[in-house]
Parts: structure tokens; sequence; C-alpha cells
């Protein structure tokens, strides 16, 4: 079968979806049926001085349809490490379960807990066995992070649906509404946050996205449904209460209100 040609106008690009569609060839059932398969969203991650911060939306999202609106997407990979979900959800809980109890699995074997480029191996794997499903339409893309006992910092990783994964320098952000988050984070991100203000940018960056992006889930005041944010530091992870994100909420929404709608992507 020769390879296809397109002119300048119907040319695909990278889209392989777009490519077996302009071909004529049937696509896998994922994509002709109206699965109603819920999509998590927006999650992203960056350095501070003692460690770094997750945090993602709460929306799940099916084609135009609100699917879920309270879906945990950040969770404890293990004490030091945390992953972060995008894409779709059932497919993506499932492989952070299973790599929590990998992760278990190797200290109780071993003695002793795999570094931090280990685990971000190990996830790297997980996502590249799932490269059949993604072509189907089923896409798991998580961001891993966690604090590096080794070197005594914060370390962050995103990958690609074959399974690559990439170390990124100070922060990234993932999903439908990542590049609004990225873009929020790059604005105000500069070497050695403090907690409090990682905090703020990360919150900030999801507000950001929400305000954007309509698949990503903003604070829900009214059902008391708040984004899911994190710190990994020598303490390990903890997670902040809905009350206090609820609170650095109110305070972007306040400076916003203040400035005419201007929040801008800088701390102030």
């Amino acid at each position: 079968m020769a390879l296809p040609l397109f002119d300048p106008t119907t040319d695909p690009g990278p889209d392989f979806s777009a490519l077996v569609q302009r071909s004529g060839l049937r696509l896998p059932v994922a994509h002709e049926s109206d699965l109603r398969v819920a999509h998590a969203t927006t999650v992203g991650a960056l350095k501070f001085a003692d460690g770094v911060v997750i945090a993602g939306d709460r929306r799940a999202t099916a084609g135009n349809v609100i699917a879920h609106r309270s879906v945990e997407k950040v969770f404890p990979a293990d004490r030091f490490s945390a992953v972060a979900i995008s894409g779709a959800a059932a497919f993506a809980s499932e492989m952070v379960r299973l790599f929590q109890v990998q992760l278990e699995h190797y200290e109780k074997v071993e003695g002793v807990a795999l570094t931090l480029e280990g685990k971000a191996n190990q996830l790297a794997q997980m996502v590249r066995t799932n490269l059949g499903m993604a072509m189907q339409g089923f896409v798991v893309v998580p961001l891993f992070c966690g604090y590096d006992t080794s070197r005594g910092e914060g370390r962050i990783f995103d990958y690609d649906v074959a399974g690559g994964h990439y170390e990124e320098a100070d922060y990234q952000a993932i999903g439908s509404g990542g590049t609004y988050a990225e873009t929020a984070i790059r604005l105000g991100f500069r070497e050695g946050l403090t907690r409090d203000e990682a905090l703020e940018l990360a919150i900030l960056s999801l507000y950001e996205a929400a305000d954007a992006d309509s698949a990503t889930g903003g604070p829900d005041v009214i059902r008391g449904i708040y984004p899911v944010v994190a710190t990994v530091t020598a303490e390990g992870y903890a997670r902040l209460t809905d009350e206090d994100v609820a609170t650095r909420f109110e305070v972007i929404v306040e400076r916003r209100r203040a400035s005419g709608g201007d929040a801008g992507g800088t701390l102030r």
C-alpha cells in the first residue's frame, strides 16, 4: 500500500487519527461510537525552595458534557513523590493505583525505596504499555514529581503517550488547559519561591486555566469543591485542606476584582 499524499489544504500533519480518516479507513470503535468516556483535564507542578507543588482541577469531561465535578487527579505515589493524571480518567486512575502498589511492593521486597528517577522510569513503562489503547483514543498522560532525598530538591517529570519521559527544569502543566496554566506559572515563576508563593502561583495557574478553558473546573463555591493542591518536601507528601485552598482562591478573586478584572500572572 503506497503512502497517501495530501495537498497543503488537506494535510492532516502529525494527527494520526486525522490521517486514518482522510485515508478512508475505519477508525477503532473508541472514535466511532458515542462512548461517554470521562477525561481528566488540567494539572501542573512547579518547584519552590523546599520541594515541589503539584495541583489539579476537579472537572472531568465527556465531549462537551461535564461528566464529573469532583474527580481526584493528584495522588501520592509514595511518601516522597506524587503523580497527577490527564486523559482517560478510568485508565489513568487504574494506572496510578497500580503504580502505587508497585512502588510499595519494590520497597517491601528490596528493603529500600526506588530512587526518584527509578520511579519516573517505572511510570514511563506503564504509560508505554497503554500505547495501544492510546491509539484508540484512551490517552493517559501523567505528570510526576517528587522530592529527591539524595539531591535535596524537588524534581518534575512529564510524559508523552509513547512512554517517553522528560525532566522539567522548573515547572510544567498539561491537559486541555495546560497552556494557560503554564503561561500563568511562567509569568510568576522565579528561583527560590517560598512555599506560600508557590502555592499561590499554582492556584492562580488553575484559576487562569479555568477562565480560558471550558474543560477545566474552577472553584465551585456552591458545592464546596476546590482543586487538589499538595506539596512534596523533605517531610513528605502533604495535601492542603479544602479550607486552605478556598482561602487562597478568595485572595486571587479579590485581587482580580480590585484590579478591574485583570489579576495578571505575577505575584503581588
